[in-house]
């Protein structure tokens, strides 16, 4: 079942999000459900929050990035069929030397800016049997993992912008937050607080 995916200025974006138990109730269905939604939006990425859930989960797919003619075949090595569900995860270790690259987010449609992050990642996680693994990813790999594992700590890639930046972006990001934007996905938009 495709879930709608909360937009920008809800709350649960801004949670730091909370363990799930081994038997937490319907987890398969869930899990189900995030790859159908984040596949009909054209995502490579979706985490729990983005569906309204504050729980330490996300799932990835960067495969079409396989295709990008001006990545190394390291980088299209490791994401072709990268498709994995990390439940609880925790980053470890990040290393590298910062690079720059265009993010865009489902939950902040239509705005897309460089965020600069470490290329280098060791994450230890839980797949959807509960099987732990500790495991590391390079270049786009980890970016993609990177900017998902931030919204389970409530963070978005907005908020590593500069201060010139947000303030180029703010109108959009208002307009997102108030439905004022044509997707072809579905959205929860934040509730608009009535004065009295």
């Amino acid at each position: 079942m495709i879930l709608p995916i909360v937009a920008y200025g809800d709350p649960v974006l801004k949670k730091q999000a909370k363990d799930i138990p081994e038997d937490y109730p319907k987890l398969k269905e869930l899990i189900e459900n995030m790859w159908e939604t984040m596949y009909g939006a054209y995502g490579v990425g979706l985490a729990a929050p983005q569906i309204g859930l504050p729980i330490r989960m996300f799932i990835i797919d960067p495969s079409p990035f396989a295709e990008d003619d001006d990545l190394s075949e390291n980088d299209k090595e490791q994401l072709q069929g990268l498709k994995k569900v990390f439940i609880n995860p925790q980053i470890t270790e990040e290393t590298g030397d910062e690079w720059a690259f265009n993010e865009g987010c489902l939950s902040i449609p239509e705005v897309r800016e460089d965020v600069f992050r470490k290329p280098n990642i060791v994450i230890e996680y839980y797949d959807e049997n509960f099987k732990k693994h500790t495991q590391e990813f390079t270049g786009l790999a980890a970016r993609v993992i990177q900017h998902e594992y931030d919204h389970i700590e409530g963070i978005l890639f907005t908020d590593k912008l500069s201060s010139l930046k947000k303030r180029l972006i703010k109108g959009k990001l208002e307009n997102i937050s108030k439905g004022k934007i044509s997707i072809d996905y579905r959205m929860r938009f934040p509730k608009v607080k009535k004065g009295r």
